[in-house]
């Protein structure tokens, strides 16, 4: 059995959000087409939507200066303070079925999604 120590080494251990390789192509083509090659990805979580709490992905030139930087994959990923503990362990994910595709954050501090696919409860 793990002690209580062992268990928050373990979280902290994990990132707070990685990205797999078909997300990070799919938001490179996406920024590459709008013409903004150095573009980031900012994943913010706001509060709002059917279960409380929604996802908002969207491209930025910069990072704010507390954010915290991923790299994965040549994509650079921005998290705000307030949004990060809350993604703590997610994935973003792309799926390019024809419907239901897009990029997915699969979070495992979400007890609840809505069936509308937005929105999220922890």
């Amino acid at each position: 059995m793990k002690s209580d120590t062992d268990i928050e080494a373990v979280e902290s251990d994990q990132p707070t959000l990685s990205v797999t390789e078909k997300a990070a192509r799919r938001v490179l083509s996406v920024a590459q087409r709008e013409g903004r090659w150095d573009a980031c990805l900012r994943v913010r979580v706001t509060a709002g939507g059917c279960d409380g709490f929604t996802y908002e992905l969207g491209l930025e030139d910069e990072p704010d200066g507390r954010d915290e930087v991923i790299d994965s994959f040549g994509l650079r990923v921005v998290i705000d303070p307030r949004s990060a503990p809350i993604l703590k362990g997610s994935v973003l994910e792309f799926n390019d079925v024809l419907l239901g595709g897009g990029l997915k954050i699969y979070n495992p501090q979400a007890t609840h999604e809505c069936t509308c696919g937005k929105s999220f409860a922890i």
